[in-house]
């Protein structure tokens, strides 16, 4: 499936219990990685996708906020080590990439290379390609809702 995705859209992808929420980049800038050995830095360029997941739902407020501290701001993403006690309390994770798929067998913040981002096992195993003022989804769920977002809340 494709959606072309504007500058003040975002695409939400829906699940039963958890949804992933997904923006272009919209501009090339720096992208700030740090683990407790080393910081990473990847470049990120306009088409590539910003994709928060969150795997318990909830409200989607908090997820474009961290969206747009990324987009915006280019908020430096944490990688957690595995055995880190504050991976049971990630309730937002995120990934930035031209290319990202889902996974539900790894830890939540964990996972430093951005090709690869934590769902719910109901979004598991998704596609997600930005391309051209595009996204592009492969494997959608059955029963997977998708719709379009306005950035701000107040737009709604």
């Amino acid at each position: 499936m494709k959606w072309a995705l504007g500058p003040a859209q975002l695409l939400l992808l829906e699940g039963e219990h958890s949804f992933l929420l997904i923006g272009r980049a919209l501009r090339s800038f720096s992208l700030y990685i740090e683990s407790r050995e080393q910081e990473f830095v990847q470049g990120v360029r306009p088409d590539d996708l910003v994709v928060v997941s969150s795997p318990e739902g909830g409200s989607y407020e908090p997820a474009r906020m961290l969206l747009e501290l990324v987009r915006t701001y280019h908020t430096p993403l944490v990688v957690l080590p595995r055995d880190h006690p504050g991976t049971k309390r990630l309730k937002l994770v995120v990934a930035v990439a031209p290319r990202v798929t889902t996974s539900c067998t790894i830890v939540r913040g964990t996972h430093p290379e951005q090709h690869l981002l934590c769902s719910s096992d109901e979004l598991a195993g998704l596609c997600l390609k930005g391309e051209e003022g595009y996204v592009l989804a492969e494997n959608i769920p059955p029963g997977a809702v998708v719709r379009y977002l306005p950035l701000s809340r107040e737009a709604q």
